[in-house]
């Protein structure tokens, strides 16, 4: 499994999530702004995340890291951030055996499709967009199990956005603004070596209509077989933005991560990326 994805909409600050197995390939969602001119300030629960399994959804330290990182990032004119374990992997870890008996992926059909994918069966919906986009039958009992993690990754998503557009809107300089998140759409997504199935090939999420996206990697599967069965370490995987622009070519940067359990990736708008093939194992 691979990620847990959600991206969020213009206009009402929509975010996404997008798991990684997970990669759980989570959710939309959207992004409510307002502003005031009282003594509001913004407040993330991720200090307070309550413990689980004698841990917490969140390492300790995470929102401080979010803040400084996305500062060097902003100055080197990139739109996207990764955060090393920002979710506690032996958390992951206690989700996964409950998770696997459950998955049970849609088959769905893209009309020109995400990176030009017209049919895609590799991806279990947990929300889904109104009107029933990409299925109709969004798979509760997961959703149930990872609701904890999506408000958590709700949580950590607005802290990054509101640094990333920190000073960006002059009309909203100086007022203290309140931001809700709304996740649109929430999936996990399981890549294997057989083809149509090792990859999301380079692509925007939302065809750039959403606020952003979060992408959680989650475990290799040591549950329905020995771990270097399914590990895919050394055989692809981890995700590439293009992003930024190289100095020389004046092009996108190219930028590979090579992600892990527990390995957070916030998204901005209109940002190029793609979740690697592997070519052994699944992811």
């Amino acid at each position: 499994m691979t990620a847990l994805a959600s991206t969020s909409k213009p206009s009402e600050l929509s975010e996404s999530c997008v798991p990684d197995v997970v990669p759980i390939n989570s959710s939309a969602s959207s992004v409510n702004d307002d502003s005031h001119d009282d003594s509001l300030e913004n407040k993330s629960a991720t200090a307070d995340l309550p413990p689980i399994h004698n841990t917490t959804i969140a390492r300790e330290g995470v929102v401080k890291e979010i803040h400084k990182k996305v500062v060097r990032q902003k100055l080197n004119k990139l739109k996207h951030l990764v955060i090393e374990k920002g979710i506690s992997p032996d958390y992951l870890d206690s989700l996964f055996p409950k998770m696997l008996p459950n998955y049970d992926p849609q088959h769905v059909h893209y009309n020109g499709g995400v990176a030009q994918i017209k049919e895609w069966k590799i991806s279990c919906y947990l929300e889904v967009m109104e009107g029933g986009v990409p299925c109709t039958n969004p798979n509760l009992t997961l959703l149930e199990l990872y609701q904890p993690l999506l408000d958590t990754c709700n949580d950590l998503f607005l802290e990054w956005y509101r640094q990333q557009h920190a000073c960006n809107n002059k009309l909203l300089a100086g007022k203290k603004i309140t931001r809700t998140c709304k996740r649109i759409m929430t999936f996990i997504t399981r890549y294997t070596p057989a083809p149509g199935e090792q990859a999301l090939l380079k692509h925007v999420d939302g065809a750039g209509k959403v606020d952003g996206s979060c992408v959680v990697a989650l475990p290799i599967d040591r549950w329905s077989a020995p771990e270097e069965v399914n590990s895919f370490v050394g055989h692809g995987g981890g995700i590439t933005f293009w992003d930024g622009k190289d100095p020389q070519t004046k092009r996108p940067r190219e930028i590979h991560y090579e992600t892990r359990a527990g390995d957070l990736a916030f998204i901005d708008r209109a940002v190029w990326h793609q979740a690697d093939p592997i070519t052994r194992g699944t992811r």
